[in-house]
């Protein structure tokens, strides 16, 4: 699963045409005006609209997907995102749900946090454990497309 470009090794191919897809789906003009849901674009990919209001660090738990890369997109609003490596995750909190394909973790020793204000997006592979929706200072209202991206 890893290409090579200019000599350097990569495990990903960031520009296969699935990506393409998710990239050329969150260029549309209209994404604050597309309703909550799941839409479809094609090569497996799939976008869920969502809208909620961030909340607490200590409110939510780190999440890990394993046949999917999540591509976040915040259409509105500005949140944190916790970000580490699944191997320095704390214990399992809810156990894999593979229809769902994600699966819930205890805070670990130590991670990382990104901030993402509107027009600001992040992709993050399957080993990359993530912990969405946190408030960045007080809880807001929060419109974000996250796109799933097959392995």
């Amino acid at each position: 699963m890893f290409s090579t470009r200019n000599g350097l090794e990569y495990k990903y191919d960031l520009t296969a045409k699935k990506f393409k897809v998710a990239f050329d789906f969150l260029k549309r003009k209209d994404l604050a005006g597309l309703p909550v849901g799941w839409i479809e674009l094609g090569e497996g990919v799939r976008a869920s609209v969502q809208e909620y209001t961030s909340f607490a660090w200590n409110a939510n738990r780190f999440e890990t997907h394993e046949k999917y890369f999540d591509v976040q997109y915040v259409v509105s609003g500005k949140e944190l995102v916790g970000v580490c490596d699944r191997r320095e995750l704390g214990k399992v909190a809810v156990p894999y749900n593979e229809a769902d394909d994600i699966e819930f973790y205890d805070e670990p020793a130590d991670c990382g946090k990104v901030f993402l204000n509107a027009g600001d997006f992040i992709v993050l592979a399957p080993e990359d454990a993530h912990k969405p929706r946190c408030a960045a200072g007080s809880p807001a209202f929060v419109k974000k497309i996250v796109v799933k991206v097959p392995v």
